[in-house]
């Protein structure tokens, strides 16, 4: 283990390290008993948030050099250049329809072989840019400049800088996301993240989840947008029992800051997941044999690149040329 740089100020601290080959930074608040450790070179993935040494994230994996042996989804994942799947190995952008090359080896399949969460699930490349740490909080930044990576832009050749950063603040975890479209045309916006959450105090039949939206989009078999929409009509709160959930949900129900809320539920231990408003859909992932609810803040409809050019899904989002975009998702830890 090797420590590369250290702020602290306060009860707020942020350092970088090396563990079993993996780059991390852990950001903590002392008064709070909350760290939360982000594997850089695994996704930049917050795979650890620790309240009073409980993980609020749901991390199978016993040790890091286990999980990068054998990567597999748990924590924090990013979800980029576009999240969940395509009904194709193609997807449409500004009228041009391009194609996926499957033998770069950089696609991930679903059950159904249909491309899925993009590229960057475990991109080993991310580079810090700023780390630090004052009286109200500790932050991390760290960057992705997509264009200079010839198997990503041959998969989605759009020239962008991403940024992620991560701060920690009034216990809470603000995940901060900005994209610039460095591109002479306009790029869409179809990014999520995929964060997988647990709670320690009752049995997985005894949890609950809130929703915050008030329509439901239809599936079909393979999981993609039939285009209908219907009513929320699940109970509030949905109590798990031995059902599943692999839904998509819309028309977000917003507070007077824009932001909408779900949560996952035990006894007294309770994560909050509050969406900014550019989260314009959410997506609960509950498997029956899970020991996790993945509540996922998404900014396009499944599928969404290919149903705007089909004209079914006009809600897309656009980054103009020379422009960026910018939103935020927080996860709020209570009763840990």
């Amino acid at each position: 283990m090797t420590t590369l740089s250290f702020a602290s100020a306060s009860d707020f601290s942020a350092l970088t390290t090396t563990v079993d080959g993996v780059r991390l930074v852990r950001l903590a608040d002392a008064a709070r008993r909350i760290e939360v450790s982000i594997a850089v070179t695994l996704g930049n993935n917050a795979y650890e948030m620790k309240v009073n040494g409980r993980n609020v994230f749901w991390q199978p994996a016993e040790t890091l050099a286990a999980w990068r042996a054998q990567p597999r989804l748990a924590g924090n994942p990013f979800m980029a250049p576009w999240a969940n799947r395509l009904d194709q190995d193609a997807f449409y952008a500004n009228g041009k329809r391009y194609l996926l090359n499957d033998s770069l080896g950089n696609l991930r399949r679903d059950a159904n072989k249909l491309p899925i969460h993009g590229l960057l699930l475990f991109w080993e490349h991310w580079e810090l840019a700023e780390l630090g740490a004052d009286a109200q909080s500790a932050w991390v930044t760290s960057r992705l400049d997509f264009a200079r990576y010839p198997d990503l832009m041959a998969q989605f050749p759009f020239a962008h800088l991403i940024e992620m950063s991560y701060r920690l603040s009034g216990g809470a975890l603000e995940v901060a996301t900005r994209l610039e479209n460095r591109s002479a045309e306009p790029m869409p916006v179809a990014i999520g993240y995929h964060p997988y959450f647990q709670v320690h105090d009752a049995p997985r039949e005894n949890w609950k989840v809130r929703i915050g939206a008030r329509e439901q989009v239809v599936l079909s078999p393979l999981l993609l947008p039939t285009g209908e929409r219907k009513p929320l009509t699940l109970p509030d709160p949905l109590v798990l029992a031995e059902r599943s959930l692999d839904d998509v949900f819309t028309h977000l129900v917003r507070d007077e800051a824009g932001r909408a809320k779900f949560s996952l539920e035990g006894v007294r231990e309770r994560v909050t997941v509050l969406f900014g408003p550019k989260y314009t859909i959410g997506v609960v992932y509950a498997p029956p044999a899970g020991r996790f609810v993945a509540i996922e803040p998404m900014t396009a409809l499944t599928n969404g690149l290919n149903l705007h050019h089909a004209g079914r899904y006009p809600e897309l989002q656009w980054i103009p040329p020379g422009a960026d975009w910018r939103e935020s998702f927080w996860v709020i830890p209570e009763g840990f």
